[in-house]
């Protein structure tokens, strides 16, 4: 034993892994749990993920449950999907997409996914060339941050401006950019802001990315999920400016983040992204990576062609409700601060008033004070000295 204990070996902690690890949304969680008072009688609030199935009046339609049980028993989905998803789930998320467009996307663009998340590995591993950056905003989604960091791709931050309903700095997109930059993302509506961005807006963001020669990423996880006065608009509508890959999952809309069902979709009208040899990058990233379950992406059509409206405007009522809670009770807290209302997603994000706390040194701090003593777990902003809290409650 003494001889294999000092002998020298080759393998050990990952530097780059680490790194990114630091940055994900489960390490703060995991700081956050370990800080709750074990022995404590309050019941745990955990408001720090956009998770709220387990809640009973957030729980999934039936017909959903149903359409999965069906492939189930069907015998139909027990073999491996093709690496882009089987042809009826691709169609059937085309057709969805489509509902709300002026323009019908083929299922040939749509490639399924384990879930979002998997379409940002993908799409950042593609993107992951020496040298290129991308355009994060700030306050962000972190597993933006996590896997470019994993990936080595630089990672440069443009500010949402809480002053202008969290609006593009599009001046700042402008000068941050140069011939390095591959793209820039965009979250709508907004994790974690809680706003939901004009079609003016979307359309000068489209029109930047354009002027700068970039891809465009829209994050649209939370699409429909708006509940202000701005109606949801897809950035979709605005390929015909810029080249878009369109992320989305059924997560969010459904209450299924268990199910890893999410999608990307390359709207390219120009050939753009294939000219340039992206679209084969991008598919050469998803031959090595893992498919999605093959009897969730048998119950798509089902799921996305037989929910009921009813269950979506239940649901995004409930979602508008809990918002206004949120907000109405916010703006109570001396210390705290909410730059507008959350019009959009499951979040919203505050500003914190260190100056009229006692023995709290930052938002990690507030947070982890907070899970001890009250048992409440939110997640604090640290890249923007806020916190992100999530809106829904039972």
């Amino acid at each position: 034993m003494g001889e294999i204990g000092a002998k020298r070996w080759n393998f050990g902690a990952n530097e780059v892994v680490e790194r990114s690890s630091s940055l994900s949304i489960r390490e703060y969680l995991n700081t956050l749990i370990s800080n709750l008072d074990e022995g404590g009688t309050r019941p745990v609030i955990a408001l720090g993920h956009g998770d709220p199935s387990p809640f009973p009046r957030f729980s999934t339609d039936p017909s959903a449950v149903k359409a999965i049980c069906d492939a189930v028993s069907s015998t139909k989905f027990n073999n491996y999907s093709s690496a882009s998803g089987i042809p009826v789930a691709r169609k059937a998320v085309a057709e969805y997409l489509s509902r709300d467009l002026s323009y019908q996307i083929s299922p040939n663009d749509v490639h399924i996914t384990s879930g979002c998340l998997q379409a940002i590995e993908i799409l950042i591993s593609a993107l992951a060339n020496p040298g290129a950056n991308i355009l994060l905003p700030r306050p962000t989604y972190p597993m933006y941050d996590s896997r470019a960091s994993f990936s080595q791709l630089e990672v440069r931050y443009f500010d949402l401006l809480p002053e202008n309903g969290w609006d593009v700095d599009l001046d700042a997109v402008e000068a941050l950019a140069d011939d390095k930059t591959v793209a820039i993302v965009v979250v709508n509506p907004c994790n974690p802001c809680g706003n939901v961005f004009s079609r003016q807006h979307l359309q000068k963001i489209a029109e930047t990315a354009c002027k700068l020669g970039i891809l465009l990423i829209a994050d649209e996880v939370y699409d429909h999920y708006a509940f202000g006065d701005k109606p949801f608009v897809s950035m979709a509508e605005f390929a015909e400016i810029v080249p878009v890959v369109l992320l989305g999952a059924i997560s969010k809309r459904w209450f299924v983040p268990g199910w890893r069902l999410g999608w990307m979709v390359t709207l390219d009208p120009h050939c753009i992204m294939k000219d340039s040899g992206f679209v084969q990058s991008l598919t050469n990233v998803i031959n090595i990576s893992t498919d999605a379950v093959t009897f969730i992406q048998g119950a798509i059509p089902e799921i996305l062609g037989n929910t009921k409206e009813e269950f979506f405007s239940v649901k995004l009522e409930k979602m508008r409700e809990c918002a206004e809670i949120c907000y109405e009770e916010i703006m109570k807290i001396p210390c705290i601060t909410c730059p507008s209302k959350p019009e959009g997603s499951m979040f919203t994000m505050v500003k914190l008033n260190l100056s009229l706390l006692e023995d709290i040194s930052d938002d990690l701090d507030f947070c982890c004070k907070l899970a001890k003593e009250e048992s409440l777990i939110i997640l604090p902003g640290c890249w923007a000295q806020e916190l992100a809290t999530y809106h829904f409650c039972d």
